[in-house]
């Protein structure tokens, strides 16, 4: 049983948005080619969903800029831009993925005390959301995984899928992804890969 995991292809990640990955709605047409390919069983996307509170937001900090360093609940947080506020245009998927075919979307970030990348839990790794026992429940023994950002919520994600869905087989597609920054790219790549996840192009799965 397949999966294909897209991680936040929402509009605040792309070019307009409140924190834009840099070409990051090059992404859409890729995935879609993914999602018309009927190689997989299951289709799910992770979607931010955050108060309009959230404590990860610099705006919640009053002496604090975007992308400084700050803290929340007791740990270092990267601060950013108010994005993806539940019930805004921000938070919406790309209006252009083809989510009539998606199976499940799981909402993430939730909870303003803490952030979550992975669409799998929250960054303390206290509270999961539930989606890898869903995975677990439907038999899925291969995860294919891409989205936005590669070095963020893409790289998190995949590494818990490792952790906490016994026995699957994780795949990274790098051509369906991108990132903040090319070092970061980089690193998340090889961390990755040193976890024994697969980096593979959409044409290596689409030609298989």
């Amino acid at each position: 049983m397949k999966a294909l995991l897209l991680v936040d292809i929402q509009n605040g990640f792309c070019p307009g948005g409140n924190l834009p990955v840099l070409d990051g709605h090059e992404v859409v047409p890729v995935a879609n080619s993914l999602i018309d390919s009927g190689k997989y069983d299951l289709i799910i996307a992770s979607q931010d969903w955050h108060p309009a509170d959230h404590g990860s937001f610099a705006s919640s900090h009053p002496d604090k800029n975007p992308f400084e360093m700050g803290e929340l609940s007791g740990k270092p947080q990267m601060l950013w831009p108010d994005h993806c506020v539940q019930y805004t245009r921000d938070a919406e998927l790309h209006p252009e993925l083809h989510s009539a075919q998606i199976d499940l979307i799981q909402q993430k970030g939730e909870n303003k005390n803490v952030d979550s990348y992975s669409a799998f839990r929250d960054n303390d790794q206290y509270a999961v959301t539930g989606l890898a026992d869903f995975l677990v429940d439907q038999g899925i023994t291969e995860l294919d995984v891409c989205g936005l950002a590669t070095d963020y919520c893409v790289k998190f994600s995949a590494l818990d899928a490792l952790e906490l869905i016994p026995g699957v087989k994780v795949r990274f597609i790098e051509d369906a992804s991108r990132g903040i920054t090319p070092e970061g790219v980089a690193a998340a790549i090889d961390e990755m890969r040193q976890n024994g996840i697969e980096i593979v192009n959409s044409a290596d799965i689409l030609a298989a």
